[in-house]
């Protein structure tokens, strides 16, 4: 039963650092069709700002907050300045942001250098909780509590807000919306901006389990995507429900099939891609 219990929980806390990780490229994705190839350099500078911040500081929270701000304005500067000069070229923008990917990962190295490191707990998350017979610890079980959390505030941010209207609008009908007299531009650089500081924000979450490194970006990136074509493009909710698959998918799968533990995190998106190519929750 432990056996079950703590590889079901251990599912549940990767699977909420995808989903913080993926909400932002859906975003992306649904809104301005950007294949955007650097997502995963998002993540892994966010982790390493949030690193240095918090060696500084001794304060996890300001690491985070440090991280989150960085990395949007870089992605803000990365849309406005390139990537918005290719509207809708998608080849062209995913060999702009593949090169942005080599260019974020050399810096990376340059800076915080080529040894894994992990990115410190907050203090009062140190130690294990005993439930049911285990003890489990306490920063995998805030982690699931943070997913959902974050999961319902997307959620309310996209269907309960002008903001969140927008953002669904220009997913449907980008020319309606520019008749409007909205500023599309400035939504398109917000909501990139936006993608980015979640996967950030993924970074300095999934820093203390998964650990930063050389690479780490390259793997994070195939997971989202993976996350992104399960769900099905630009839905919160699918990502959300495919984050929750390819978590559970993995951790069992590399528990009992070590060898296999690639092609198990990427059999949903296999079936499901087979079943219903549109995504989980894409519109047919």
């Amino acid at each position: 039963m432990s056996f079950w219990l703590i590889n079901a929980l251990n599912g549940l806390s990767f699977a909420m650092v995808l989903f913080v990780l993926s909400a932002g490229l859906t975003l992306v994705f649904g809104l301005l069709r950007i294949i955007n190839m650097a997502h995963g350099s998002f993540y892994l500078l966010g982790g390493y700002i949030a690193l240095s911040v918090i060696q500084a500081s001794d304060h996890f929270m300001l690491g985070m907050a440090s991280a989150c701000v960085a990395v949007m304005l870089l992605g803000a500067a990365m849309q406005r300045w390139t990537l918005a000069r290719l509207h809708k070229q998608e080849l062209p923008q995913s060999l702009l942001t593949l090169g942005f990917l080599f260019m974020f990962a050399d810096l990376a190295f340059w800076i915080w250098g080529g040894n894994p490191q992990l990115v410190p707990k907050p203090a009062v998350l140190e130690g294990a909780i005993r439930f049911a017979g285990i003890a489990y610890p306490a920063y995998r079980l805030a982690l699931i509590g943070i997913g959902v959390l974050v999961a319902v505030l997307l959620w309310a941010l996209l269907e309960g807000t002008r903001i969140g209207a927008v953002v669904r609008a220009g997913m449907d009908d980008e020319e309606m919306v520019r008749a409007m007299g909205i500023n599309i531009p400035l939504v398109f650089t917000a909501v990139f901006a936006f993608g980015a500081g979640l996967a950030a924000m993924g970074g300095v979450l999934g820093g203390p389990l998964l650990g930063l490194f050389p690479g780490a970006d390259f793997e994070v990136a195939m997971l989202a995507f993976v996350v992104v074509t399960v769900g099905g493009l630009g839905s919160i909710r699918g990502a959300f429900i495919a984050s929750l698959l390819v978590g559970l998918a993995d951790n069992f799968g590399t528990a009992w099939f070590p060898q296999l533990s690639l092609f198990t995190a990427i059999i949903p998106m296999v079936i499901v891609l087979a079943l219903r190519p549109s995504g989980l929750m894409g519109r047919a």
